[in-house]
C-alpha cells in the first residue's frame, strides 16, 4: 500500500464487551475520526461498518458473517490470550491484524493502517485469481481456435497461435475473446504475413 488511509468518517464495529480496552479502543477510535460502537453480538452483515473489531479471546464462529474468500471488511482481533485455538480461530476469520490486550493506543492506528493494506491486497490477489481462473476455464477456446485456424489454412500450430495472438495485439482484445471471435464466424483473420 503506498498511502496510508484517512480514516475520517469510516464506520467501525467493536465486537467486544465492554471494558477498560473497549473504552481506550473507542476513545482512540474517535481521535482518528472513526464512528465505532461496540457491541457483542453477531455481526449481521459486513455492509454495517468499514472494519470490524473482534474480540479473539471470546469470540465464536457465528459472531462474524461468512465471507466467500477474504472477509468482508479489514478485520482486526484484540488479543490477550496467546493460546494457539485462539490465534488460529482469529486468522480463520481473516484478521489481518492483531491489538495485543491490554490495548495500548499506540498500538491501533498501526494496527489499522495493516489491517486495510493487508484486506486490499487479499482483495486484488482474489479478482486477479478469478481473472486467471476465466483464462484458463477459457483456454479449450484458444485451442480450439488455432485447430479451426490450422485447418482453414494449412499452418502448423505455432503460425497458427502467432496469426490469433497478432490479431489480438491489433485489435487489443485478449486471446480468449478473439479465439471467440474466430470460432463463432463473426470476422475473418487478416492472411499471415
Amino acid at each position: 500500500m503506498s498511502r496510508t488511509p484517512n480514516f475520517t468518517g469510516w464506520r467501525a464495529v467493536i465486537l467486544h464487551r465492554e471494558d477498560s480496552n473497549t473504552e481506550r479502543l473507542e476513545r482512540q477510535l474517535g481521535l482518528l475520526g472513526i464512528l465505532s460502537t461496540r457491541r457483542w453480538e453477531p455481526l449481521t452483515s459486513w455492509a454495517e461498518a468499514n472494519l470490524v473489531l473482534v474480540d479473539a479471546d471470546q469470540g465464536w464462529d457465528d459472531l462474524l458473517p461468512p465471507a466467500d474468500g477474504p472477509s468482508g471488511k479489514p478485520l482486526v482481533a484484540l488479543l490477550g490470550s496467546e493460546a494457539p485455538g485462539r490465534i488460529a480461530w482469529a486468522m480463520e476469520r481473516g484478521a489481518s491484524a492483531i491489538i495485543a490486550k491490554p490495548v495500548s493506543a499506540s498500538a491501533i492506528f498501526p494496527a489499522l493502517v495493516m489491517a486495510v493494506s493487508i484486506h486490499r491486497e487479499r482483495l486484488a490477489v482474489a479478482g486477479e485469481l478469478r481473472h486467471l481462473e476465466e483464462r484458463v476455464r477459457m483456454r479449450p477456446l484458444v485451442h480450439a481456435a488455432v485447430e479451426k485456424l490450422r485447418a482453414a489454412r494449412g499452418l502448423d500450430e505455432s503460425q497458427a497461435y502467432a496469426t490469433l495472438r497478432g490479431f489480438a495485439m491489433q485489435r487489443r482484445l485478449t486471446m480468449e475473446q478473439v479465439a471467440a471471435i474466430v470460432l463463432g464466424g463473426a470476422e475473418t483473420l487478416p492472411e499471415v504475413g
